[in-house]
């Protein structure tokens, strides 16, 4: 990947299929275009992850969404209005296609909105050239501890055909916070699926508030 446009060259990898480690506010991320079969099986291998697991998208704004089928309900508008961009997944109903593996079981999908600049960058150029959108799913073979800092995505991504290649920004680095918190809003009522770095006391006003509404 050149330094002189990095972006572009990491579009152009992920175009062809290849998978990418990039940086969020909270650990590195793993990106292969969730559209493209081929990819998330390329994903799928090198992590070790088995077929059954859903893997989220990495989008730039909510912009995004309705282009993509999602189906943005108030409940998901709320919690996106208050922590996006942020540490926070959001599962959603959608009826637009990806590579199967992506969609839950049931068609939703999880969708990153991520703080960091790099990873916003990433993905409006990818959307602007009409690549992906590309997965968010951590970096780190299945079962092993994401990883953290520039110096773990080197040591764990190695060197071979399939391995991942590294957004090429001179220090770029993840914020090194913990991983997203995910909230499945597809239902009646919101279910946390995972506690990240959005804990319960950043969410329990907006949480509240919504029960008082139901």
């Amino acid at each position: 990947m050149t330094l002189d446009d990095p972006i572009g060259a990491a579009v152009d990898w992920v175009r062809g299929g290849g998978l990418l480690a990039y940086p969020t506010e909270t650990v590195w991320g793993l990106g292969a275009d969730a559209c493209s079969v081929a990819a998330v099986d390329r994903l799928r291998g090198w992590k070790g992850q088995r077929e059954s697991a859903p893997i989220s998208i990495l989008i730039a704004d909510p912009d995004a969404l309705e282009p993509l089928g999602f189906e943005f309900n108030e409940l998901a508008q709320r919690l996106a209005g208050a922590f996006w961009p942020g540490p926070l997944t959001l599962v959603m109903n959608c009826r637009g296609r990806f590579a199967p593996g992506v969609p839950r079981h049931d068609g939703a999908v999880g969708v990153r909105c991520s703080s960091h600049p790099l990873s916003v960058a990433l993905a409006r150029r990818l959307a602007d050239e009409g690549v992906g959108p590309i997965t968010s799913t951590s970096l780190n073979r299945s079962g092993a501890t994401p990883a953290a800092t520039r110096e773990q995505v080197q040591e764990v991504c190695g060197s071979g055909p399939d391995s991942p290649r590294l957004l090429a920004v001179e220090g770029a680095e993840a914020g090194g916070e913990g991983e997203s918190t995910v909230i499945d809003t597809t239902g009646p009522e919101l279910v946390v699926l995972r506690w990240g770095a959005l804990a319960k006391p950043n969410l329990a006003a907006v949480l509240e508030s919504l029960e008082e509404d139901e």
